[in-house]
């Protein structure tokens, strides 16, 4: 599922410092890299597989936050007759690993990156993802291209996944790209994934997909104390998202044509988590008529009002329970992913995460019509194990900062009143449950006699404690 990123508009304050080491040894987040991954880095840094056919003629550029190194995808868009030639680079960090080498151990051991306010825990040594296996400008590097075909309506009709070498013109990052966009000075590329973006999120809509603009949280510190912001994302990060989307479903239909792959899937949401998000969206003064669905709903959601940002964080539950299924020979009878209403691939992002190198493997090796490499047929049925933890990991890593933040902002109101909507109650004992504050953005544990499910209620704070990143409530009678 999406993750709800934590950041400080300025240096973390010393409040949260020691939380943040505290939280990291709980979670038993990585520290630095073993020498011997750091020499492995080093050395294939300079002895990288690169390929025969040479794609730098194809101007290439990525968009990535702006203090972004680890460059995963590079983006090129052509028009062709009515539709359109979507090319997408992915950094091949197989051109520098191995299996069983010293990077590829330690890799499965980390599973993914992992994202703080104040550092971020790579999956690859930066010798690598920041360095000679990134897409960084100006620099020629061994990538998996995708060439996707995609006719007027935004549909994808066509791909092929070959190794090549690229070379990115330039390091583009969000508000410039929109900027450009607004101001109708982008290249004829950009425009591009502009059209072809607002196409692919007409049929999500249509298919009824989700894709979560997931705002990030900032901290913000004023002469009132400290407040929590939600950054809506740009549009063009919604048209870039659409398409790495576009590219895990080809990846997808690519694995099941092929029989064997490593999708990434999700069951059908229950009634449960209808109705907590409908309280949710109540406590946050939202209306969601019955007659709409999970996508008309979130699509019709504008992450720049604060009340549907603080929706959108919520409604991350949709993509909980989702996981990687490995198959080999008989594609499995639950390979959608329910939030997207397609089969789906991670694919896009090897650099921050493990399965990627092995779908990618398997997708060249389909494209070419030649054998899936032995040694991803005989790891791939791992890899679902590996990511399942890592991703637990991170969620729990990112709910804790989430929690110590919240703690944080609320920690001088001890014994002050709120209002807010009562959205989950234990199945077991009714004088326990979750409350949401209407005109915060917090969630907290709160008693009470009887609770009454989706009404608004007054609750009192009775509890928020930073080092134990807990907020906790009771209901005020009467």
């Amino acid at each position: 599922m999406p993750l709800q990123r934590v950041r400080f508009a300025e240096a973390v304050p010393e409040v949260f410092r020691a939380s943040l080491q505290e939280i990291r040894r709980e979670q038993e987040v990585p520290a630095e890299f073993p020498p011997e991954v750091t020499a492995a880095a080093l050395k294939a840094a300079q002895n990288a597989r690169l390929p025969e056919l040479d794609r730098t003629d194809l101007e290439f550029v990525t968009i990535d936050p702006p203090d972004s190194m680890d460059l995963d995808q590079a983006l090129h868009i052509e028009r062709t007759g009515d539709g359109f030639t979507v090319y997408y680079a992915i950094a091949d960090v197989g051109a520098f690993v191995q299996a069983g080498d010293p990077i590829d151990a330690e890799a499965r051991r980390r599973g993914e990156t992992l994202y703080a306010p104040d550092k971020r825990t790579p999956l690859h040594p930066p010798e690598l993802s920041e360095g000679a296996a990134s897409l960084l400008p100006d620099e020629v590097r061994p990538a998996l291209l995708w060439t996707i075909t995609v006719d007027a309506t935004g549909e994808g009709t066509g791909v092929t996944c070959e190794r090549v070498l690229v070379k990115s013109r330039a390091k583009l990052n969000y508000a410039g790209v929109q900027k450009d966009l607004d101001a109708g000075t982008a290249s004829e590329s950009l425009q591009l994934l502009r059209e072809v973006g607002k196409l692919r999120e007409q049929r999500e809509l249509e298919r009824g997909g989700v894709n979560l603009p997931i705002p990030d949280q900032e901290i913000v510190t004023s002469n009132h104390g400290w407040g929590l912001e939600f950054r809506a994302p740009l549009p063009v990060e919604g048209w870039n998202a659409q398409i790495s989307l576009l590219t895990g479903m080809a990846a997808a239909q690519l694995m099941t044509k092929g029989k064997i792959g490593i999708l990434r899937t999700l069951p059908e949401s229950h009634d449960d988590l209808r109705r907590k998000l409908g309280n949710t969206a109540k406590a946050l003064g939202i209306v969601w008529s019955d007659q709409a669905t999970y996508a008309e709903f979130i699509h019709g959601l504008d992450p720049k009002v604060p009340a549907h940002a603080a929706m959108l964080a919520a409604c991350t539950v949709l993509f909980r329970g989702a996981g990687y299924t490995a198959f080999d020979g008989q594609v499995p009878q639950q390979s959608q992913h329910a939030a997207m209403k397609a089969e789906y691939a991670h694919v896009t992002a090897p650099l921050r995460r493990l399965v990627d190198r092995w779908t990618l493997e398997i997708c060249v090796a389909l494209s070419a019509g030649v054998e899936v490499p032995a040694w991803v047929r005989e790891s791939m049925d791992e890899i679902p194990k590996i990511m399942d933890d890592a991703d637990r990991r991170a969620h729990a890593y990112e709910r804790s900062i989430v929690s110590m933040v919240e703690a944080g902002l609320v920690a001088d109101r001890v014994g002050a009143e709120f209002d807010g909507v009562i959205t989950d109650v234990d199945d077991k004992e009714n004088a326990r449950g979750i409350v949401a504050l209407t005109k915060f953005a917090i969630e907290g544990r709160v008693t009470g006699a009887a609770l009454p499910l989706g009404q608004q209620v007054r609750v009192k704070l009775v509890e928020a404690d930073i080092a134990k990143r807990t907020v906790a409530f009771e209901l005020v009678q009467g």
